[in-house]
């Protein structure tokens, strides 16, 4: 009897395995720019406009909204390529100059979004700027898994909206 109940443990783990529904991801990039902290911060922070330095976004309209009875402020995110994502402010801290927000919906493969944007002093007068996300990808229920819907989808979506805005980040906080 023992046999048999191993045999039969044995043979559900794959319908276990895979019974759990997405995993979490996490991006997390990097970059040092040749400008004060407090002129990096600046535009970090301002939350109602991140096309001053975000290549992809076209416009930000910032408006407020109730959510079980607690009113949070929230940006609407136009895209230059088309398509819109509603962002949701969790936090300002201007003595750790820490920015967290969330992604309410939009045109990004991702669900249950979670970001910060760290600016601190780095060597030399310089700045280092770190952005943090985690999240699921977009369906999550098991496979089957639609086209455009799965880890990596996000995960490269994630990438390249982090990568293009610090680069330009960058850019713009240098003057170049």
């Amino acid at each position: 009897m023992k046999k048999i109940l191993a045999l039969l443990a044995i043979g559900l783990l794959p319908l276990t395995a895979a019974a759990h529904g997405p995993s979490p991801q996490k991006v997390e990039k990097t970059v040092v720019i040749d400008a004060s902290p407090d002129k990096v911060w600046a535009l970090v922070k301002d939350f109602g406009n991140m096309q001053k330095w975000h290549p992809a976004v076209e416009s930000t309209k910032l408006d407020k909204r109730t959510v079980d009875g607690t009113e949070e402020t929230v940006r609407l995110l136009t895209l230059k390529g088309g398509g819109t994502i509603l962002e949701n402010l969790k936090s300002i801290d201007e003595d750790s100059k820490q920015l967290k927000y969330g992604i309410i919906e939009g045109a990004l493969p991702v669900s249950d979004y979670y970001s910060t944007i760290t600016v601190k002093e780095a060597e030399g007068g310089k700045t280092e700027v770190k952005w943090m996300g985690r999240f699921y990808r977009v369906y999550k229920l098991n496979p089957p898994i639609p086209p455009g819907q799965d880890d990596k989808s996000a995960l490269d979506a994630i990438n390249g909206v982090y990568d293009a805005g610090l680069a330009n980040l960058k850019k713009v906080a240098e003057g170049k």
